[in-house]
């Protein structure tokens, strides 16, 4: 225990050194927009890394698409508790969501994108996610419930969606009225 203790106490807590960035909102046509793959693995992608996860903690998050900070490439960070209340924390460049499966749960989601908007939104409850590190190394996530929510979520922002584009009627009419007349909003 105290080795792992002293372990932790000098690895550096992911974020600490990063800058927080200005997030992108809904009405931004970068967030309706694929991001291109990560082909530079240099120090501008950690430097990124590191940002996005000091806004998402600015922002209260669990999970930040690099889209959401006017970056069009395939990265996002999280730290996102599954529905056992385990921690998950963590980044992924390059990711494919290679599994998702299990039951389908109908769950509350938002999106530091939709500040204060909420709504309903249908997720497998099961889902896999393959990519690489900053540093090129293969990572494989696997998540179940809150958790498994959130890795489709940011791999939905990768591929130029928001979730709002998953919400079917009178739904996704209610979310889209709440995001025009926040104070962030306008056209959705």
């Amino acid at each position: 225990m105290e080795r792992t203790l002293a372990a932790m106490r000098h690895r550096p807590i992911p974020g600490s050194s990063g800058l927080v960035r200005p997030m992108t909102l809904l009405g931004d046509p970068a967030l309706h927009a694929p991001c291109g793959a990560v082909t530079d693995f240099g120090p501008s992608l950690v430097r990124l890394v590191e940002d996005m996860y000091a806004t998402m903690y600015a922002a209260e998050g669990v999970g930040l698409a690099a889209n959401q900070v006017g970056v069009p490439l395939r990265v996002f960070v999280y730290d996102c508790p599954d529905d056992e209340d385990v921690r998950h924390v963590g980044h992924i460049v390059n990711p494919r969501l290679v599994e998702a499966d299990g039951i389908t749960v109908r769950g509350p989601e938002g999106c530091l994108s939709l500040p204060g908007v909420e709504a309903g939104t249908e997720r497998f409850d099961r889902a896999v996610v393959e990519g690489v590190s900053v540093t090129g190394s293969p990572v494989r996530i696997e998540g179940t419930g809150f958790f498994a929510r959130c890795l489709q979520h940011e791999c939905d922002h990768l591929d130029g969606l928001v979730y709002t584009d998953r919400l079917t009627g009178l739904r996704r009419a209610r979310a889209l009225r709440a995001a025009r007349r926040a104070p962030w909003g306008g056209p959705a």
